[in-house]
């Protein structure tokens, strides 16, 4: 006869995973209604948790693939103390960044993110021209993160050669045949199903800790000199040639900001992530808070690494500075693992930024701005914008050219990632603290009395850095060592003004809704969505949905505050 509590345990344990599948299904149901209250129909498909949209965001804050590139110009520029104080500063300016623009991702959770939210929080007159710039700024930053980040993947790896073959000498076209194989790769794996994306990054996040924590203990463990406390945190250093020592300190910020960017991709997969209005804004916090902790026990334990400053970073034989102290500190074989892991992470980061980048991009040219809109938007049999994908790895190629001929091209290309990611971030969480200071409906993420305050500190630190990143970074200044970061940025930027101002302001609305599929009811378990003609009773709020023959009536309900409806 069988157990009784046996019976009761399996009843108990088969319930249980019913009423979690009930939940889910409640809160995707509640994500699509929020999503067509937001003018658009569920594309994409949901299947990111919110582990799995903080692991996509912070793939892209990756520490390995962003301060170990930029390590040695970091150290030559302001010392070990720029590696180490300058990240913990720009970490905790990059909190109040992301804690803006998390709460507004909050309020409202689409793929478009920013220029999305642009729209919402701009007065109308402005709505056109504000989204038309946000979304280019944006999607430059993203695309160009792609460049930077398999460039600097492609320079680690050819270093890494020169571990086990001395006598191999890299050069720009050996770094950049490289970086084409590897952009390549990624761009045919973001082609496959988001799920495999998810699972991917979900992994990506433990390579990261485990990794960082595998150097840590090792490198502090063999390394038979290891530097001063005095060395570690007050060191400071000039060689690039700038007279003004608080300067040249103050550019070694870049490695940092360069890092901790990226996490507005949290919001960039909303629309794939379950429960958006809670996971992609701790998708966002989580990504940079965790990034910010591992970062400084990184930097902390590369720099008690360093044995011989002169001979390991003025004078290091290899092009990686990182590669040479850790050569010197542990020997070739933990040097190898060391690099293995470093390259692993760096290829992880490639492709979850590569995933953010083409979700801004179709959701872009969902509305029409981009070149080639009707071909963008197209979505592979598995729901991917496979098209978005290779559009932006096609311009991440060309972006990369510049690195045959110059040698501070990879510095350019960082700079002008970060600046435009600044610039695009700094657009909306100024609306919101101006325009829509009073009007803005809060989301279940948010700051209270502290989001104004926080605003005010973010914006303000993206003004002085956007500025410090187009400066000169080494004097005296030639055709090698020039900062280009104002060119290309320049380029784009001006070329999206001058075809918005003589075709774009005709006919560019910012977003469309695309509403002809409203999902209204779930039966056996599933998600029913049923076509129907979206009649707008006023121009405000969506929120009541009552159902007349084959029309869904959307009203307004003064109970119930929501975002403002889309402009035409």
């Amino acid at each position: 006869m069988p157990d009784r509590a046996l019976i009761f345990g399996e009843e108990k344990t088969a319930k249980m995973y019913a009423d979690r599948k009930k939940k889910r299904e409640e809160a995707m149901i509640d994500d699509e209604l929020l999503l067509a209250k937001l003018g658009y129909k569920q594309d994409l498909n949901r299947q990111l948790s919110t582990f799995s949209n903080f692991a996509i965001s912070f793939g892209c804050c990756s520490v390995l693939s962003g301060l170990l590139p930029l390590w040695g110009t970091t150290l030559l520029t302001g010392g070990t103390s720029a590696s180490i104080w300058g990240y913990i500063i720009v970490a905790i300016m990059t909190l109040t960044i992301g804690s803006s623009l998390a709460e507004i991702c909050s309020a409202f959770p689409t793929t478009g993110g920013l220029y999305f939210w642009t729209a919402q929080l701009s007065d109308s007159q402005w709505v056109p021209f504000m989204c038309w710039i946000v979304g280019y700024f944006n999607w430059l930053s993203l695309s160009v993160a792609i460049c930077a980040s398999d460039l600097g993947m492609a320079g680690f790896l050819t270093s890494a050669v020169t571990v086990v073959k001395p006598e191999f000498q890299t050069t720009p076209a050996i770094d950049y045949g490289v970086f084409l194989a590897i952009i390549l790769i990624h761009g045919w794996m973001n082609t496959l199903p988001v799920k495999y994306t998810g699972m991917i990054n979900n992994l990506s996040v433990w390579w990261h800790l485990m990794g960082i924590l595998f150097i840590v203990i090792v490198g502090l463990m063999l390394t038979p000199n290891k530097a001063s406390a005095s060395f570690v945190f007050t060191q400071t250093y000039n060689g690039s040639g700038l007279k003004s020592d608080g300067y040249a300190w103050l550019i070694g910020l870049l490695q940092a900001q360069f890092t901790l960017n990226g996490y507005d991709t949290a919001a960039h997969v909303s629309e794939e992530t379950r429960s958006a209005q809670r996971g992609s804004p701790m998708g966002i916090i989580m990504a940079i808070g965790t990034s910010a902790v591992a970062g400084v026990i990184l930097m902390v334990t590369c720099a008690f690494m360093i044995q011989d400053f002169e001979g390991q970073v003025v004078n290091g034989k290899n092009p990686m500075t990182i590669t040479q102290v850790f050569l010197d500190s542990t020997g070739i074989g933990w040097t190898m693992w060391f690099l293995i892991i470093i390259l692993v992470a760096m290829y992880f980061a490639g492709g979850a930024v590569t995933v953010g980048s083409s979700r801004q991009t179709y959701a872009f040219a969902r509305d029409g701005a981009m070149p080639f809109s009707k071909w963008l938007t197209k979505l592979s049999d598995s729901k991917v914008p496979a098209n978005a994908v290779w559009f932006n790895i096609a311009f991440a190629i060309i972006l990369g050219i510049p690195y045959l001929f110059s040698e501070v091209a990879f510095e350019t290309i960082v700079s002008i990632n970060t600046i435009a990611a600044n610039i695009s971030y700094f657009i909306p969480i100024w609306l919101r603290i101006t325009m829509a200071r009073k009007r803005f409906q809060r989301g279940p993420y948010n700051m209270g009395k502290f989001s104004v305050p926080c605003g005010i500190i973010a914006c303000a630190w993206i003004l002085f850095t956007s500025v410090l990143f187009i400066l000169p970074t080494q004097y005296p200044i030639t055709a090698n060592n020039m900062n280009f970061a104002i060119a290309p940025f320049a380029f784009v930027i001006g070329l999206a003004s001058l075809v918005y101002a003589f075709s774009g302001r005709n006919w560019f609305t910012g977003p469309v809704r695309n509403i002809d599929t409203v999902v209204v009811r779930e039966e056996d378990g599933k998600v029913i969505q049923e076509t129907r003609r979206v009649v707008l009773l006023s121009e405000n709020d969506v929120v009541d949905q009552h159902e007349i023959g084959q029309d869904t009536w959307i009203s307004s309900s003064p109970s119930t505050p929501e975002p403002k409806s889309i402009r035409h």
